[in-house]
């Protein structure tokens, strides 16, 4: 608080106490010298009051509080100045991104390498070398190999890619469904451990031990591992998930046939009469009703009605 209300204060806490103590009362009871005072109590209230004391310590503790209020205020404005630059400067990067295509890095990207690939191919060619094999040096011999199996299996399944019969187009959806297909390894591992486990203390299953330490179990009864024969796996109850999965695949596959035919135009919602065995002849008979269909309408009516001589 400033110094001048504390000596407010002060003064109105002092001024009972001399108003308090006329010459003819007695000493209050809290002195202990016995005799009376009368100029002497008068003393005390002239003597300066204890808050004098902090008033006097009061600036010299308030220089410092400013003193670090400042260098706070001038640390914030340092952090916030910096702030705003990296700010700018994330601005500006992002501005740049946005306003460059990707899609435009990447065709200058494919260029760039189609150009080095040109030019290294004719400067093998003014030199008389064999450009192949002057680009194999890159390449171990691993690595050829798998690049020409891989090369050749796209350029296979690139020509595979038309109807041929309805068998070659199930394989086609088999092999998709396997790439799709994705197993769970450590589910398989835990049943075939409590099946090996159970079929063990049944006495179905013998553990034996090698001399390197494996542990291999021999089928005593001919009963644990299936064959043509076996009627186990009827009893085997799949997990929901994977029963989910298994309506999920159908679903999907039920989608994809219907979106099929209905690009090619065979919707089951079609109406009129079918009057064509493929595509071509139900292109071709749309273009003879185009044309033609008002002149042969009568004749087509008389056919169904059966009045037709």
């Amino acid at each position: 608080m400033p110094p001048s209300k504390k000596r407010k204060v002060a003064a109105t806490t002092t001024t009972p106490e001399v108003t308090e103590t006329p010459e003819t009362e007695p000493p209050p009871t809290t002195i202990q010298t016995p005799e009376p005072q009368s100029s002497e109590t008068a003393q005390p209230s002239q003597s300066p009051p204890p808050i004098a004391e902090s008033d006097q310590t009061s600036p010299s503790t308030s220089a410092p509080t400013t003193t670090d209020r400042q260098a706070r205020f001038r640390a914030l404005q340092a952090r916030a100045k910096t702030s705003a630059q990296s700010n700018l400067k994330a601005a500006a990067a992002e501005s740049d991104r946005l306003a460059t295509d990707p899609a435009l890095l990447t065709s200058l990207s494919r260029k760039h390498a189609f150009a080095s690939h040109n030019l290294l191919k004719a400067d093998t060619a003014a030199a008389g070398e064999d450009f192949e094999r002057k680009r194999a040096w890159d390449w171990t011999v691993d690595e050829s190999e798998k690049w020409d199996k891989r090369m050749a299996k796209k350029e296979k399944h690139r020509q595979d890619v038309a109807f041929q019969d309805y068998r070659q187009d199930a394989r086609k959806i088999y092999k998709r469904q396997l790439r799709d297909m994705a197993p769970d390894v450590e589910a398989y591992e835990r049943e075939k451990a409590a099946a090996v486990q159970k079929a063990a203390q049944g006495g179905g299953l013998e553990i034996v031990e090698t001399e390197d330490g494996e542990l291999v179990a021999v089928d005593k009864s001919g009963t644990f591992y299936s064959t043509a024969d076996s009627t186990g796996f009827v009893e085997n109850k799949p997990e929901k998930g994977a029963v989910d999965r298994l309506v999920k695949d159908i679903q999907k596959a039920e989608e994809t046939r219907l979106r099929k035919r209905r690009e090619r135009g065979m919707d089951m919602k079609e109406e009129g009469d079918v009057t064509y065995i493929n595509d071509k002849n139900k292109q071709f008979n749309q273009k003879l009703a185009r044309f033609y269909n008002k002149y042969t309408a009568e004749i087509r009516d008389s056919f169904e009605r059966g009045t037709m001589i």
